[in-house]
């Protein structure tokens, strides 16, 4: 399993029409939050990065790989009170900026935080089948391809999750390192997942099940796309046409 091998990452933040964003020394943005509503979800890769909730109620246990600016751990955190986080983050500076600048809490009952390498994480006993969902976020200050990548990342990211469990990665649709990912993730969930298209930043989002097979009629998603307007306050209209049309003329969608 390929490792990160630095964790000195240079931090820079910069500020715009009351957006805090979080960069690591380029341009390139590894987070962002709205500073009068620390809770709200500012890019679109990271609303659709929670799109599991069309197909999994919160579990009790959510796992994240990747910090960042922490918007995903604030959403959670506020939206789904019933579930506990954990974040897995190698960068030391990274998780003081998140404290020190993107109101990430630094005592939450709910909330643990493990400065560790992502891969030496998941290759822990105890984590095995412990998370219902799993969501991969995990760039340097390149920003492009994932630094961990490998078939056999993939194969331990499975092993982490309950069944039904879901895991959610983030992948650049444009780069190269793309359809690798894609075959290996693949490879790793025995063909049981999908991609949501690009972002207008690239960012493509891809969804990979465990345990069950779900079957669930397309009609169902979209009464539940108003729930997760009414109770998430995210939009996943789109993203059911989208999905529909990777799955064809099926009367359900099923993997």
């Amino acid at each position: 399993m390929r490792r990160s091998q630095n964790n000195q990452i240079p931090i820079t933040l910069s500020e715009s029409d009351g957006i805090r964003c979080l960069h690591f020394g380029s341009p390139w943005v590894q987070g962002a939050m709205r500073i009068s509503r620390p809770e709200l979800l500012v890019l679109e890769y990271v609303r659709r990065m929670m799109g599991w909730l069309l197909f999994l109620e919160p579990p009790e246990h959510i796992l994240q790989l990747g910090l960042g600016a922490g918007s995903l751990t604030r959403y959670s955190l506020a939206r789904l009170p019933d579930s506990r986080v954990t974040v897995v983050e190698i960068g030391a500076a990274v998780i003081e900026t998140a404290h020190d600048w993107f109101a990430l809490p630094r005592e939450e009952a709910r909330l643990t935080i493990v400065h560790a390498d992502a891969g030496d994480f998941l290759d822990r006993p105890a984590e095995h089948k412990r998370y219902g969902v799993l969501q991969v976020d995990l760039y340097d200050m390149h920003a492009r391809g994932p630094v961990l990548d490998s078939l056999g990342f993939y194969c331990a990211c499975r092993k982490a999750l309950a069944e039904p469990g879901i895991c959610v990665i983030n992948l650049f649709g444009e780069h190269d390192t793309f359809a690798p990912n894609l075959d290996r993730i693949a490879r790793a969930f025995d063909g049981r997942m999908f991609a949501l298209p690009s972002t207008e930043e690239g960012n493509r989002i891809v969804f990979a099940f465990n345990g069950p097979m779900l079957s669930v009629p397309w009609q169902a998603l979209r009464e539940r796309e108003a729930v997760l307007q009414r109770d998430y306050q995210l939009r996943s209209g789109l993203w059911i046409r989208d999905i529909r049309k990777a799955f064809g003329d099926a009367d359900v969608f099923s993997i």
